[in-house]
């Protein structure tokens, strides 16, 4: 079984509060990076397993085997500093 990028957006999309995700890769490994005012409060490890809760058992069949995660608030995501600049 393989999944697309675009199905674990949409996924971390549907699983995560108002959130929004950009996710990259193929195969098994991917990349995403995901925003959401649900992070709030939220310590990084808090804010990984609530996506990676998203995925449910694609993790743990490894049909998804490695997942590089940014997570941000709006006001963090906000705040980064355009590469470049």
């Amino acid at each position: 079984m393989s999944i697309s990028a675009e199905e674990i957006k949409q996924l971390i999309e549907a699983g995560v509060p108002d959130c929004q995700a950009s996710v990259s890769g193929q195969g098994d490994k991917f990349d995403a990076t995901v925003i959401s005012p649900a992070f709030a409060g939220k310590n990084m490890v808090q804010q990984h397993q609530l996506v990676y809760g998203t995925l449910g058992n694609l993790m743990r069949d490894n049909v998804v085997h490695a997942l590089s995660l940014r997570t941000y608030t709006p006001e963090q995501w906000a705040s980064q500093t355009p590469l470049g600049q």
